[in-house]
């Protein structure tokens, strides 16, 4: 079964043992400025700030869900309208995504559903590295999709790859790791022993390829209902 498939299924039972199916239960979808998602961190180049993605966000019955996107937009409608929802573009799963977190965060299924803020970026950074140390020694480490202070952590203690789909990252050395193209991802996870991928593989529906026998770890709060309803590892210790 698709991914997609099983997360739409467990989202029309959730409606439906939650009656949540009549019209007049609701759902908002917004787009956050990069203030909102992020706050005021003290570096400027997550790609939050500089432009290239950004952070939709459902509420649901007061609690909120969220999901990073580089298609992005608002949304007002019901549940039964989500699920019904044809999932064809990055815009349409970020809608998605961030309503299955919202409805997971207020049934208390998942936690750390909105993005952490501020100085709390490199403290998740820091916390990553000794997590991955400490579970996996001296593993080589494949990073899917450049996260600035999680590339810079990692880079002082791992051997270490990136591979990002931005071009204006692509080429360009960083914290003394050359940043390649979305291309070199499968070159990159066959010579790796730990692969780590930002929870955007979802939103722009490129998560089938990470499949593979080998420790991976998904990061963010894009991924958080999926991750538990697909039994992957999750990674995001400072999220809200």
């Amino acid at each position: 079964m698709d991914c997609f498939d099983l997360l739409r299924n467990v989202f029309r039972n959730l409606i439906q043992e939650n009656s949540w199916q009549d019209k007049t239960v609701s759902v908002r979808v917004k787009t956050l400025t990069p203030e909102e998602a992020i706050g005021n961190p003290e570096h400027h180049d997550y790609p939050l700030i500089k432009g290239k993605e950004r952070m939709m966000e459902a509420e649901f019955l007061g609690s909120r869900g969220q999901a990073f996107t580089d298609m992005y937009g608002s949304f007002s409608g019901t549940l039964a309208e989500v699920d019904t929802m044809e999932l064809d573009n990055n815009y349409r799963r970020a809608i998605f995504l961030s309503t299955l977190n919202a409805i997971t965060r207020h049934l208390g299924i998942v936690a750390k559903s909105v993005h952490c803020r501020d100085d709390q970026p490199p403290q998740c950074a820091t916390a990553l590295a000794s997590y991955i140390e400490r579970n996996f020694g001296n593993p080589r480490v494949a990073l899917v999709g450049l996260q600035p202070r999680m590339a810079e952590a990692l880079a002082r203690k791992f051997q270490l790859r990136v591979t990002d789909m931005d071009p204006n990252n692509v080429g360009n050395t960083k914290y003394g790791i050359r940043i390649e193209g979305p291309e070199q991802t499968a070159n990159n996870m066959a010579w790796c022993d730990v692969v780590l991928v930002t929870g955007t593989v979802m939103t722009n529906d490129s998560f089938r390829q990470f499949a593979v026998e080998k420790p991976t770890i998904f990061y963010g709060v894009t991924i958080a209902a999926a991750a538990h309803f697909l039994k992957l590892t999750r990674f995001c210790p400072c999220g809200t």
